[in-house]
């Protein structure tokens, strides 16, 4: 096992080395392009909307997608039809260079699943709370349908599973809604697993979240900051633990805590992500952060300054889902151009931007 595990982090170096070459080849907006997952505003993508100009021009790397249209509540923002989001997908690619952007929605099952029965999807998949009550066998027949599902529509990338542990039955945000597959993190983890394994089946990307553990928590990160210092507990670590040789990204929350960051929320923690998501539990792969527009952050920090912190921290993908408020949607040049001028006056070295880079295709690579 030893030996297995030394020639993957040999490959795994040859991989990083090879698209680091790639990387200095290719202009800098274009690679900072990668690390950009987007939200915008449509049910269809052709060549001269925004977003596919957007693809072209700066390089991309993911966009999100959306039913709920905080704009007009009477029309979908992405979502419509089975046929109307295959087709969508099939635009985004075409506006990609290697036809492999990823394009990611959040379908956990429960209260959280884009893909509804009223748009003509299966709809009907159970929250993490009830899969826990079901036999193995269910559980994988179960997420295979939703994988497929996911496919069907060229969706390649869920943002879950939920490795949170159930351990605040005053959380209103994971155990409310029952996102938590349970208390126990081998129980957490096992699911999770199944759940991954399910989505790779069909070549659907994961990320559990949300790292380093929002489960203890009492507030709710989409609305405001979110202190778990008193509340977190170290167990909260154990399913990235257990699955950091098998999760395809991890997500990182915005929930601040004191013992591990005196003065930053984890999303935009160095100690969070790099010392102790890195170093400390040994996890080698992408690292996204959840939505950069949420309460906890931007009603703390510019954007500038988040785009700063949380590049330095070590994350490699930027979620920005222009979905939370209407008024605040971020142009993607805008994106662009701040993380340029962050690099050009030194507040963020290129380096961080190729090493994201480079974990980027090489995740790309499984697709």
């Amino acid at each position: 096992m030893k030996e297995v595990f030394m020639f993957k982090k040999v490959l795994l170096s040859v991989v990083v080395s090879l698209s680091a070459l790639g990387a200095e080849e290719l202009a800098l907006e274009k690679r900072i392009g990668q690390m950009l997952m987007v939200g915008f505003h449509g049910t269809q993508a052709p060549k001269g909307s925004q977003i596919c100009k957007d693809i072209q021009e700066y390089n991309v790397g993911a966009v999100i997608l959306f039913d709920y249209n905080p704009v007009d509540k009477k029309k979908p923002k992405n979502i419509a039809s089975k046929r109307q989001l295959a087709n969508l997908t099939k635009q985004l690619q075409s506006c990609s260079k290697d036809g492999k952007l990823l394009i990611a929605v959040d379908q956990e099952g429960g209260k959280v699943q884009r893909l509804k029965s009223k748009y003509g999807f299966y709809g009907k998949f159970p929250k993490a709370s009830d899969v826990a009550k079901m036999d193995q066998s269910k559980i994988k027949e179960t997420y295979t349908k939703m994988s497929k599902e996911l496919k069907s529509v060229g969706i390649n990338y869920d943002l879950a599973p939920v490795v949170d542990l159930d351990i605040n039955m005053k959380n209103h945000v994971i155990h409310g809604l029952g996102r938590s597959f349970g208390k126990d993190p081998k129980v957490v983890a096992k699911y999770a697993s199944t759940f991954i394994d399910a989505m790779h089946h069909y070549g659907v990307l994961t990320s559990i979240k949300h790292f380093p553990g929002h489960g203890s928590s009492v507030g709710d990160t989409h609305k405001g900051f979110v202190d778990v210092t008193n509340l977190w507990q170290e167990a909260e670590l154990e399913p990235y633990r257990l699955l950091k040789d098998k999760a395809d990204t991890v997500m990182v929350a915005h929930v601040f805590n004191k013992k591990l960051d005196e003065k930053y929320p984890a999303s935009l923690s160095y100690k969070t992500v790099t010392k102790l998501l890195r170093w400390k539990l040994d996890y080698h792969g992408v690292v996204i952060t959840d939505d950069l527009q949420m309460g906890a952050i931007t009603q703390k920090y510019g954007l500038k300054n988040t785009l700063q912190l949380a590049i330095n921290a070590g994350v490699d993908i930027l979620l920005i889902g222009n979905q939370l408020d209407p008024e605040k949607t971020v142009s993607t040049k805008k994106l662009v151009d701040t993380i340029a001028s962050l690099v050009k006056s030194g507040a963020v070295k290129e380096e961080s931007i190729d090493k994201a880079y480079d974990r980027i295709q090489v995740l790309k690579r499984k697709l």
